[in-house]
């Protein structure tokens, strides 16, 4: 295969030796990706079996996303210090383990806790992620390994919910995270065997300071996202709280990475535009997918009345639409142009979304089926090419903290937009607790669109010349 092939000047590992490092990393993809997928259409059937409402049932899955976002960073500047390996299997480890604690959760405080930690072990395989994949993968192959990871996503995305409605049907949601032990284990046990014991690039102190502001900037932001569901009836005094102590991190932040001898991110990074430009689009991109992945289980099960099977049902044609174009993707953005490939798939990305947001009141299936087709082509398109135009536009010696910052802006835009929808789903829901309102679903539908045209503007901006290539 291509991918295994050796060249002369080729960088990282010989061919046979990227295999075995690959399967360890879709294996890890693959768990994090059915964990995350499944809970998304679960949600609702959480929200009765635990008698809470839907905006606290949103947290089961925000949780997750919550300590994820605040500990990228840090897993990713720990990376650097210590090696890939022992972050990567310390962060399995405990993704596994906890997946048992969600599996045994008795109360919501105790899901949400679980679901916490567990999103902690997360970060620190996905953070190092790509890292991995850029470090033992020759720059010639980057495009094609990055769109070969998105069409596992993508498949895997199609098959979990599929898989998770079938389970609850059949037996209760608990087997969602139980279901978590087979893969964590095998990928556990590839991992150990086929990661390198590579010594660390960076030999300088961590950054504590740093990372602390880190975790208390993106945390704020996003607890300061889930408050404002409480300012429908009056400012409070928690949103104030939270407004204040993101903005105050903000400004300390950005003041540690521009003055500390070794920060926590390299702020030589930012100032290639071709990476900047890169990573906001990302950001906007994901905001809209984390709102639609939200939004859409609400509609089809409390509005449009499907099982949670046929709602996976409905989900597939998304990921599939991923699958027909990610590998085609990547490999265009390894011959023609990344941003080019990257703004053409955000442009019928907007399309798919506009068609979701104006679906009637009593659509068919393959009605809803065509418009999600269109989303899942349209973000195959963009995903793996913008990924590799930030992975490609930095050192090599900076690829772990570029794949934090990648992780970071996906992340942290899925957990802004899912708190979207919790806020709009807690000023509309009625006073059961259970009734939602359409047309809340259909404005965060709209609130999607707008952040997609966002991402498309941003993308559009790095295709002028005056955009420089290199720090």
């Amino acid at each position: 295969m291509t991918l295994f092939s050796n060249l002369p000047g080729d960088e990282g590992l010989p061919g046979h030796e990227r295999a075995r490092v690959l399967a360890a990393v879709m294996t890890t993809t693959l768990m994090g990706v059915f964990d995350g997928t499944m809970i998304n259409i679960a949600l609702p059937s959480m929200a009765r079996a635990m008698q809470v409402p839907a905006n606290v049932a949103v947290w089961f899955a925000n949780g997750y996303l919550l300590s994820a976002a605040m500990t990228l960073a840090i897993f990713a500047a720990l990376a650097a210090r210590v090696g890939y390996r022992p972050v990567f299997l310390s962060g399995l480890a405990t993704f596994t383990l906890t997946s048992l604690g969600c599996a045994l959760a008795t109360t919501p405080e105790m899901l949400t806790g679980m679901r916490i930690l567990q999103g902690i072990g997360g970060a620190a395989t996905l953070s190092i992620a790509p890292a991995i994949l850029r470090s033992v993968f020759p720059g010639r192959l980057l495009g094609r390994i990055l769109g070969l990871h998105a069409l596992l996503i993508a498949s895997s995305t199609a098959i979990a919910p599929v898989l998770g409605g079938t389970i609850l049907d059949a037996l209760s949601w608990q087997w969602l995270f139980a279901i978590n032990l087979i893969p964590g284990s095998i990928a556990l046990m590839l991992a150990w065997r086929a990661l390198p014991r590579e010594s660390a690039v960076d030999r300088t102190p961590f950054d504590a300071p740093g990372a602390v502001l880190s975790a208390v900037l993106l945390g704020s932001a996003i607890m300061l996202a889930d408050s404002l569901q409480h300012v429908a009836q009056q400012i409070s005094a928690q949103a104030i709280f939270w407004g204040v102590l993101a903005l105050v991190s903000a400004f300390a932040f950005t003041w540690r990475i521009r003055r500390a001898q070794h920060p926590l991110l390299p702020p030589v990074m930012f100032r290639n535009g071709r990476f900047t430009l890169a990573a906001l689009t990302s950001l906007a991109s994901f905001v809209s997918q984390g709102i639609t992945f939200v939004a859409l289980p609400f509609l089809f099960q409390s509005v449009y009345g499907y099982s949670p099977v046929v709602s996976a049902l409905l989900f597939t044609p998304w990921p599939i639409g991923i699958v027909l174009i990610a590998p085609h993707a990547g490999r265009w953005a390894d011959t023609i142009s990344a941003p080019l490939i990257s703004t053409l798939g955000l442009i019928v990305f907007v399309g798919g979304l506009v068609l979701l947001a104006t679906l009637p009141a009593n659509p068919s299936v393959w009605n809803i089926c065509l418009r999600s087709l269109v989303c899942g082509i349209g973000f195959g398109c963009f995903q793996s090419p913008n990924n590799r135009e930030m992975l490609s536009n930095v050192a090599r010696e900076y690829a772990s903290y570029a794949s934090g910052v990648l992780s970071i802006v996906r992340t942290f835009g899925q957990c802004l937009g899912a708190a979207a929808v919790g806020v709009l789903l807690a000023v509309t829901t009625g006073s059961d607790h259970q009734t939602l309102d359409d047309r809340a679903v259909h404005l965060a539908l709209w609130i999607a669109v707008i952040a997609s045209t966002g991402s498309v503007l941003f993308s559009l901006s790095r295709l002028r010349p005056a955009v420089r290539a290199s720090a």
